[in-house]
């Protein structure tokens, strides 16, 4: 069940319900997912190489929450992050921000962000540069997610980390040698000191009420790649793969999800214009960057990760950039060339 088929039918009840929540981003999305793959966002000329067949394909939008979009470089960042893997136990680490400030997250959105990420991943190196724990500089792949399994506002960060670390003192590899990262209690309480701090200097008014214990979730995760993989699937491609969204009558809409506590599927039934809004308040500020790397997984630091990699014996094969798919032709399955791409006056977001 196509998304753009939905905001076609809904989208008035939408903008007469939501006028107030809608932002620019919110309607720069909607247009760029309802022009997806048609005429109005441009089309490519493509010529066969060994018959004389030619075809005119629409383009796609290009914008990363369109779930029809950007699967090519979903896989061009799970390939990025693969080449980094070590042969050490992985953790996946979870920072949720408190209820009492997911309004306040809602209307700053840039700002608590930001702050979100960047805190996450200091309080965790810092962690690891005591000598008390670790006493290494540690790499981070740090993401953040705003939904919830059922939708829902719910920003938290999530980061993979590696089990060991840089200790540049000695110029070694530190290896974590237990199934065991840091204390949960302890980053918890850390990192909502660092936050708290962070937004009172943004001059932002913090709620009257705030919880006093903060909830961080630390657990090993294997070999790493499974908790990429899960996290690759959010980064390009919107909070939802149209083949979730399992029915569309009578003005309602029903998609499905996995039961985080059970492990069940479970399933959601919206009017339609509330389904639009559960999935329009994920798209995330223009230009925001929502996943990061740092340390010594951090883009500049490649001559350590190296060292890294010669120390524990990986054997790395370099391969070039995973190549676009090509499209071949419908009459004798030869590739095709792109003759020419005429796009419009528009920008994806």
């Amino acid at each position: 069940m196509k998304l753009a088929a939905i905001i076609r039918q809904y989208l008035p009840l939408l903008k007469s319900r939501y006028k107030k929540r809608l932002l620019p981003g919110h309607l720069n999305a909607i247009d760029a997912m309802l022009r997806c793959r048609t005429g109005a966002a441009g089309e490519m000329h493509l010529a066969c190489r060994e018959c004389p067949e030619q075809r005119e394909y629409p383009l796609s939008c290009g914008h990363r929450s369109c779930p029809g979009c950007q699967n090519h470089e979903t896989s061009r960042w799970l390939d990025r992050q693969q080449a980094k893997l070590l042969p050490v136990e992985y953790f996946l680490v979870t920072f949720t921000l408190p209820r009492e400030l997911r309004s306040l997250a809602w209307r700053h959105q840039r700002q608590l962000y930001a702050l979100m990420l960047t805190l996450a991943a200091q309080t965790l190196k810092d962690f690891g540069v005591n000598p008390e724990f670790l006493g290494a500089d540690i790499g981070l792949t740090t993401v953040l997610h705003t939904h919830s399994r059922r939708l829902d506002y719910h920003p938290h960060v999530h980061v993979v980390v590696p089990g060991g670390g840089v200790n540049r003192r000695r110029k070694q590899w530190r290896k974590l040698k237990s199934k065991y990262l840091f204390n949960q209690k302890a980053l918890a309480k850390v990192f909502r000191a660092r936050l708290l701090a962070a937004i009172r200097a943004e001059g932002f008014a913090l709620p009257d009420k705030l919880p006093r214990q903060w909830v961080v979730d630390c657990k090993p995760v294997g070999r790493g790649e499974p908790a990429l993989k899960y996290l690759s699937r959010y980064l390009y491609r919107g909070v939802i793969g149209e083949n979730r969204i399992v029915a569309n009558r009578d003005g309602r809409v029903t998609f499905e999800y996995l039961d985080s506590a059970t492990g069940e599927t479970r399933y959601r039934i919206e009017k339609g214009e509330d389904f639009l809004w559960l999935v329009l308040q994920h798209i995330l500020p223009r230009g925001f960057r929502r996943v990061r790397d740092s340390g010594f997984l951090h883009g500049n630091a490649k001559r350590t990760l190296v060292l890294v990699q010669y120390i524990l014996r990986v054997h790395v094969v370099r391969q070039a950039a995973r190549p676009r798919p090509v499209i071949c032709c419908p009459r004798c399955q030869a590739p095709m060339r792109i003759v020419s791409i005429l796009r419009p006056n528009w920008s994806s977001g």
